[in-house]
């Protein structure tokens, strides 16, 4: 099983930082580089408890589907999305919400299984591991500079694109 843990911290207040991460266009928009786009299920606006969506996108030069499901919601402190079908064995994706003085912890601890036993394990350990902490970061760093824009801004800050989805 692959675990990977990440947290970012933001100044902006909470609401606003739990609201981006389920935003579906804030989520495009952050992964442009794979073409994720969302084809079925919520495919726009806030994902919320028991809604699924369906991606599609680009990796490692294959066209890829998967389906999750948000299977937990406690706004603005948490919530689960997990794999309903595709590539991975299973994947639970817990995001976590702190406030902190000055803003906001976001954590993100990912858990996932290969298919293919050994060989998967494999793919995990030489590959997998160091790109999904890679996509993490970025999506990471997309809802900070929202939030963050947002907050200096003024304004809500959900549906607004990242400046830049660059991994810092």
């Amino acid at each position: 099983m692959g675990r990977i843990r990440i947290e970012t911290e933001i100044q902006a207040p909470i609401d606003r930082v739990f609201d981006l991460a389920r935003d579906i266009d804030l989520h495009q928009s952050s992964m442009a580089a794979t073409g994720e786009s969302a084809i079925g299920g919520r495919t726009e606006g806030l994902i919320d408890l028991g809604e699924t969506v369906t991606w599609r996108a680009r990796h490692f030069g294959v066209t890829m589907q998967l389906t999750s499901r948000i299977t937990a919601f406690d706004r603005p402190h948490a919530f689960v999305d997990e794999q309903v079908d595709g590539p991975f064995g299973a994947f639970r994706h817990e995001h976590r919400f702190a406030a902190i003085p000055g803003g906001t912890r976001m954590t993100d601890d990912w858990r996932h299984v290969s298919p293919l036993g050994w060989l998967g394990r494999f793919v995990d350990a030489v590959v997998l591991d160091r790109y999904m902490r890679r996509q993490l970061r970025i999506r990471a760093m997309a809802i900070k500079r929202a939030a963050e824009h947002a907050a200096l801004a003024g304004t809500p800050g959900v549906g607004q694109p990242p400046a830049s989805a660059a991994p810092r």
